[in-house]
């Protein structure tokens, strides 16, 4: 499980936008979102293609802090 700081993710809306974005990037994949941590988790194993994926859909991602 990968955890993902998501700086600009603020409403429902951005929740929405993430969970597209994944599913292209990682379909399939269980995905948590956390609005109030602005974190997402997802059920893959290569982060840097996710959190790629991610930024070039315009998501400010980064890896989580433990």
């Amino acid at each position: 499980m990968l955890r993902i700081a998501m700086a600009n993710m603020h409403c429902g809306g951005c929740a929405k936008g993430v969970r597209a974005s994944l599913s292209e990037a990682a379909p399939g994949a269980a995905v948590i979102i956390d609005l109030d941590r602005r974190q997402v988790t997802v059920a893959a194993s290569d982060a840097g293609a996710i959190i790629a994926a991610l930024c070039a859909d315009g998501w400010d991602a980064r890896p989580a802090s433990p």
